[in-house]
């Protein structure tokens, strides 16, 4: 692998970070200034040192990202004109191959998990899983108490889905009302077509927290960094077997 990825993989920040990195002279393989970011290394029997400490290569990487609005939350974009979440974390961090565990609609934003690590991948969005989702809206109209119930209730979708009980936290209600949306499951575009339900429109939609792990307030948007050993804890029971 290269140079460059193999430092991402090992938790020394974006790809720009490592460039940058590597032109101060910071890093040597195998006891030689390092100069190419792109030279190709064998992670099992190389030796690269950054900051005179051994960079050990890492299987899968979890990154938290702060999704702008108009990401694919894809890997790919069938249609070849939109950029993915996928794209962006690449020219982020320079790994390939990571995707976005469950997804954001193109115009939401905020967090959103990618890796490489395909049983994350499966069972985070497996309903037995139970996985908290909140989610921070602005909605036209007024929000009250029934519309509270309707969600505990349980709201019926417009193809006849019963989603399941879901949580509605009025934050401000009037012309504009904003509120938090806690829900264990993910189906398309679920927010959205749950206000509809209720004969409202989401004006903006923004993750804020995802099994108990916050987006961060000083991570921008379109940036994302490596999830913390506290924010790994927390998803561990979705790495569980089932």
């Amino acid at each position: 692998m290269r140079l460059d990825k193999l430092l991402a993989h090992a938790g020394y920040g974006s790809r720009k970070d490592v460039k940058a990195l590597i032109k101060k002279g910071r890093v040597s393989l195998n006891g030689e200034l390092a100069k190419n970011p792109e030279v190709h290394v064998n992670p099992d029997t190389d030796i690269v040192l950054a900051d005179g400490e051994k960079a050990e290569y890492v299987k899968y990487v979890y990154l938290l990202m702060n999704k702008p609005a108009g990401g694919i939350s894809a890997t790919t974009d069938p249609h070849g004109q939109d950029k993915t979440v996928s794209d962006l974390a690449f020219e982020l961090t320079g790994v390939w191959g990571l995707f976005p565990v469950g997804r954001l609609d193109k115009d939401a934003t905020g967090l959103l998990i990618l890796t490489n690590d395909g049983i994350l991948g499966h069972r985070a969005t497996s309903p037995k899983k139970n996985a908290d989702k909140v989610y921070a809206v602005e909605v036209s109209g007024e929000l009250t108490e029934r519309d509270i119930l309707a969600f505990k209730e349980r709201i019926k979708l417009d193809d006849g889905y019963l989603c399941r009980e879901a949580f509605l936290e009025i934050m401000s209600s009037g012309l504009v009302s904003r509120a938090l949306v806690t829900l264990t499951e993910g189906k398309f575009h679920q927010v959205k077509r749950m206000f509809q339900a209720l004969g409202k429109s989401v004006i903006s939609l923004k993750r804020v927290s995802f099994c108990g792990i916050e987006l961060p307030e000083d991570l921008p948007e379109g940036e994302c960094r490596p999830l913390t050993e506290v924010e790994l804890g927390k998803i561990a029971h979705l790495l569980a077997e089932e």
